[in-house]
């Protein structure tokens, strides 16, 4: 099994910046898809950023486009926030796959098999 661990999260001022890291206690991401997807109160789970199994191609969400960073190393994958909006506000939930996707799945949460218990990002006006 692989439990995932998000942390960082917290409740901000607008335009203030947090990072959130994954991580995989006893495991390494390398060769692993990774992405993070965010879910307000009454809302679908939203795709936010992912990265290739080597980190070489990002896709991010319009919404987040130019103030979010998606990153990793073969212990952590990270989500740089920026400039945070109160939109921005949700639970943000790490997510991995051992392999490929396809950079037109990115986006499917059905494409990852693992995922963590998410962590709460609030962020006031």
């Amino acid at each position: 099994q692989v439990q995932l661990v998000e942390s960082g999260g917290g409740l901000v001022q607008a335009g203030v910046s947090l990072r959130l890291s994954c991580a995989a206690s006893g495991r390494t991401f390398s060769g692993y898809a990774m992405g993070w997807f965010r879910q307000a109160p009454g809302n679908e789970r939203e795709f936010v950023a992912a990265t290739s199994w080597d980190g070489g191609r990002t896709l991010y969400a319009d919404s987040v486009k130019g103030r979010f960073t998606i990153s990793r190393d073969n212990a952590k994958m990270y989500l740089q926030m920026n400039t945070l909006k109160p939109e921005d506000t949700a639970v943000y939930y790490c997510a991995a796959t051992p392999g490929y996707i396809s950079s037109s799945y990115y986006y499917r949460s059905d494409e990852y098999n693992y995922w963590g218990q998410g962590t709460q990002v609030t962020v006031s006006p």
